[in-house]
């Protein structure tokens, strides 16, 4: 069964931006879809069980850019 989890990334101004976000949280086990909004800066995950937030938080940080 899929997990979906919203979170809110600030500092996203392009597609560049959301390309990079995507990439990150991509490479997290178990990650099988990321939605990115840049206007809202929104970022919908989906993955194949919960996933740990500070997992997350380091691949957006690893982007260069910051959970809200």
């Amino acid at each position: 069964m899929s997990t979906t989890t919203d979170y809110t990334v600030t500092g996203m101004t392009c597609e560049h931006c959301a390309a990079s976000v995507r990439e990150e949280i991509s490479e997290i086990p178990g990650v099988t879809g990321v939605d990115v909004v840049v206007e809202s800066g929104k970022v919908t995950v989906t993955s194949e069980q919960a996933l740990d937030d500070a997992a997350v938080s380091a691949a957006v940080t690893e982007a260069g850019y910051e959970l809200a």
